[in-house]
């Protein structure tokens, strides 16, 4: 419960704590860097991207002081940023979902992420597609084209049976089935692969991750609410 999560500042013993949001703008974090930030003892380690204006951002930069309800805490803990662990994708992974789209979009607007980096992106996007993108500033305006626009019977001829979307996630699940017995079987044998077997796994895996981008792709491209109005009723 949150209380007992409180609680946890109550106990000198020490201990690791793994708290959220991310970014540590909400939720029970904030308690227990309300109550470990000044602490030398303490170490701060954060595993993933902290947006700029946040209070992780903050404490990553390195800002000796923070506002935590209101309250200044002097920062005397040890912070650590690991990198490589955040769920967000890199610009080629990023180009290579745009890729997969398979009806080019009218246009792509970028909203999220630092602005040099965004600008990067949407060049790359551009210059790699063709594509119109839109590097988002701050508070902004757009009219979007009706080039789009569809009618009921349109939708309606796109809505896929009950019978194929459980083919479908079955089909998944199996997969996740077989991928979780060669893990299984992966840490038994880890101590007696050679160097060609461990290259020819890397080899795999990252042709998994390329298609499971591809795969997400797929999932989400045309993702229309009109649709989905359409299949609820």
């Amino acid at each position: 419960t949150s209380e007992d999560s409180k609680a946890l500042n109550m106990d000198p013993e020490p201990k690791i704590i793994i708290s959220a949001s991310g970014m540590c703008e909400a939720g029970r974090i904030k308690h227990h860097l309300k109550h470990n930030l000044w602490n030398p003892k303490s170490s701060i380690v954060f595993v993933g991207y902290q947006s700029v204006g946040t209070l992780g951002r903050s404490i990553v930069d390195g800002d000796k002081q923070v506002s935590i309800f209101g309250e200044r805490i002097q920062v005397e803990a040890e912070i650590y940023n690991l990198q490589g662990f955040s769920g967000h994708a890199d610009r080629d992974q990023l180009l290579e979902w745009v890729g997969g789209l398979q009806r080019p979009p009218h246009e792509i607007f970028l909203i999220h992420g630092e602005e040099d980096a965004k600008k990067g992106l949407a060049e790359s996007i551009r210059s790699t597609y063709g594509y119109n993108c839109i590097d988002v500033q701050q508070v902004s305006e757009y009219t979007l084209s009706k080039d789009g626009a569809v009618t009921r019977e349109d939708i309606e001829s796109r809505i896929v049976s009950p019978e194929s979307l459980w083919s479908i996630k079955k089909n998944m699940y199996d997969i996740h089935d077989e991928l979780v017995k060669v893990l299984y079987n992966t840490h038994l044998a880890v101590s007696s692969l050679s160097p060609e077997q461990v290259a020819d796994i890397n080899n795999i895996i990252l042709e998994i991750q390329k298609n499971i981008l591809n795969l997400g792709s797929a999932v989400t491209r045309e993702k229309d609410p009109y649709m989905d109005t359409a299949v609820n009723q």
